[in-house]
């Protein structure tokens, strides 16, 4: 699938969420589409997690409206969710040491009624999903065996097994070092530009000023902002989201002029 698919689409409509009496999330507004990767900004927690929760069909007894794909959320069965949204945890310590090809595989089990076994269909889709992230020759390895940015790209390839449109994704780069943390939201963008939607958590500002389209910064279960990095990420707003002082400046690439924050020591 190639340019914007207006099918595959996201839109709050002024979500409010609350544990007991406790409100976490309060009219929170946004609609995304295909060819978009969006990033959340926002404290530990501001909402984040909830409103991935709320996405994914876990937590129900919410007000307001959640469309995906134009559909209201609360007429959709956790499977058929899954068929539209899939989930991209951190990266983590397995328990078994399955290899990349068989972790993969797993992911296509949301396609199968509950009697079939992979066949050679899904076969061929984890081949083709991990064609598509560059990471075939990791195909007989242990996922305990790899790298951090490694196993994050084989839990993407996993999702895609799903064929789902949406990707929802907790913090891709937690825990991954300075350079492979790149590499995957490289790869995460070119996801968007093939006509994935992406919605990512991330506490890197930089990740949304480089590769984001979007970005919805929460702040104490409230959308303080959302629209273009470039329009909304200021050195005002982090100090307002984080309470640090930084700078807006321009860092020279090979690729031309790209902005970074630089903290005010």
């Amino acid at each position: 699938m190639t340019g914007k698919d207006m099918t595959v689409s996201i839109k709050v409509e002024d979500l409010q969420f609350s544990y007991k009496n406790n409100p976490v999330l309060h009219g929170v507004n946004f609609f995304a589409e295909a060819d978009q990767c969006i990033c959340l900004l926002g404290e530990n927690g501001a909402g984040k997690t909830t409103l991935f929760r709320c996405l994914l069909g876990l937590l129900g007894g919410y007000s307001g409206g959640i469309y995906i794909d134009g559909i209201d959320g609360k007429n959709l069965s956790i499977r058929q969710l899954a068929k539209k949204i899939a989930y991209i945890p951190q990266a983590h310590e397995p328990t078994f040491n399955y290899t990349v090809f068989e972790t993969v595989l797993m992911g296509t089990s949301v396609l199968m009624d509950r009697f079939h076994t992979p066949g050679q269909r899904e076969c061929e889709t984890v081949e083709q999903m991990l064609s598509l992230l560059n990471i075939s020759h990791l195909a007989e390895r242990g996922y305990a065996e790899i790298s951090g940015g490694e196993r994050q790209l084989t839990l993407i390839a996993r999702a895609l097994a799903q064929r789902s449109r949406i990707l929802v994704m907790d913090e891709p780069t937690a825990n991954l070092d300075y350079g492979n943390q790149f590499r995957v939201m490289r790869q995460v963008k070119q996801l968007a530009r093939s006509g994935y939607l992406v919605v990512l958590s991330t506490h890197n500002p930089e990740h949304a000023l480089l590769y984001s389209d979007k970005v919805l910064v929460l702040k104490d279960g409230k959308a303080m902002i959302y629209g273009a990095p470039e329009e909304v990420l200021n050195p005002a707003l982090i100090h307002d989201v984080y309470g640090v002082s930084v700078e807006l400046q321009k860092m020279s690439t090979a690729q031309g002029d790209v902005p970074v924050f630089v903290p005010c020591i």
